[in-house]
């Protein structure tokens, strides 16, 4: 039985409902203006990169925490860590594995992420670092015998983790192939740093901080963001990684998550987000796939309350998600989607990527270096921007890990000339 859940959790991250009547016709997109993120709330335009930081960035970022997100607590949490374990022969001898509990604050019974870290052997210095949450817990990524089952796992109330989920989720974590390319690759399961179902923010790292009834009060997307964050703190202190070098990468919720974090918190390096749709990087005006209406009903605790009523009225929105990508810059950001993956409308994504390059521009970075929808498996890989669109369905395979590792290739070898 238990089996039987988690193989539906990896189903619905592969295969969103799709209800009758959902839009794939882009005949019938309705016309749409996007918000310009070089203009002020005001009207007032933006000249400069100075205006841009000093104004207009906080201005988007403030309209994403207080209409959509919802605003993360400012308050500071105390991490505690632990190494679980660590086997310097993993992967026959490929890497060194790290298992860090970490712990969200002081107190004995805090809530806590368990970090799995796989660090490339053999490497001269600080390696560069894939950060990213897992679906099923870290017992999931690889059949490792040794990677401690995921106490915390839970979809719903009374569901656990057993040893027959081990290696169900390896697909998406193709280990050797990164490490062979001198990454280190950190993950932790997402419901350790909040459960992903509307329990009214009892449990998780909500817990942690009081919650009013504010319609801008952060949801579980914020939590998972915050968790990001926490981790780098973590990696900052890690003295084989390089955290100048780390890249987070998310995939469908969790892409829209490290779209979030990434927004935020601008030690990341690189932003990577792979069929994120609707919330991540897809524009909502579009209504194509997946839309607003249908993402706060299907999932309520996501997101602010204050996205609610944003529900068939898209274009009401101060925002759009090419602003969010834009908040990113002058980092570099790439998106990625799935040809089959209609819900969470590859066009919409590749738009939000286009509608952000204005800034990198502005910020003098060369952006987006194409400007219409490419072709299926011809990335684009050279701007500060990148994209590609890929055969298949919603997932995460090995194409997107090696078009991600020649982008962070790419911008990591320019950033050290």
């Amino acid at each position: 039985m238990h089996r039987l859940l988690l193989l539906l959790c990896f189903t619905l991250s592969l295969a969103p409902a799709q209800p009758p009547g959902t839009n794939y016709d882009e005949t019938k997109v309705p016309k749409y203006t996007l918000p310009d993120p070089l203009v002020m709330a005001d009207g007032t335009p933006v000249k400069d990169a100075a205006m841009w930081r000093k104004q207009r960035r906080p201005e988007i970022l403030a309209l994403f925490s207080e209409q959509v997100y919802g605003v993360t607590p400012k308050a500071k949490v105390k991490l505690r860590t632990e190494v679980l374990e660590m086997d310097k022969s993993a992967h026959g001898g490929l890497a060194t594995r790290k298992q860090v509990r970490v712990w969200f604050g002081p107190a004995s019974d805090a809530p806590f992420m368990d970090l799995l870290i796989y660090l490339p052997n053999g490497a001269k210095g600080r390696v560069p670092a894939f950060l990213g949450l897992n679906f099923g817990g870290n017992h999931t990524v690889q059949p490792d015998t040794e990677i401690r089952v995921t106490k915390s796992w839970v979809r719903a109330k009374g569901n656990v983790a057993t040893e027959a989920e081990r290696g169900t989720g390896s697909s998406r974590w193709p280990v050797d192939m990164i490490v062979k390319r001198g990454y280190a690759v950190v993950t932790a399961y997402y419901g350790d740093i909040d459960p992903d179902f509307d329990d009214g923010f009892k449990n998780g790292v909500h817990a942690l901080f009081p919650r009013t009834s504010s319609a801008n009060e952060w949801g579980s997307l914020g939590a998972w963001a915050w968790g990001m964050s926490r981790a780098m703190d973590v990696l900052e202190k890690e003295k084989e990684i390089d955290a100048a070098r780390v890249v987070l990468h998310g995939h469908s919720r969790l892409g829209k998550a490290a779209l979030w974090a990434g927004a935020q918190d601008e030690r990341f390096a690189v932003v990577i987000s792979n069929d994120s749709g609707e919330g991540g990087a897809a524009l909502a005006r579009r209504q194509f796939g997946e839309t607003t209406a249908r993402i706060n009903t299907a999932f309520p605790h996501w997101f602010a309350g204050n996205f609610k009523q944003y529900n068939g009225k898209e274009d009401t929105i101060p925002v759009d998600q090419h602003m969010l990508l834009a908040l990113i810059a002058p980092r570099p950001l790439y998106v990625d989607s799935a040809l089959e993956d209609e819900w969470a409308d590859p066009k919409g994504e590749f738009l939000g990527a286009l509608g952000a390059d204005p800034v990198y521009r502005l910020l003098g970075m060369p952006g987006l270096l194409v400007k219409e929808f490419p072709a299926v498996e011809k990335p684009t890989l050279d701007g500060s921007i990148g994209y590609h669109i890929r055969k298949g369905k919603h997932d995460v395979t090995d194409y997107d890990w090696t078009q991600w590792m020649n982008f962070a290739d790419r911008h990591f070898k320019r950033a050290a000339r």
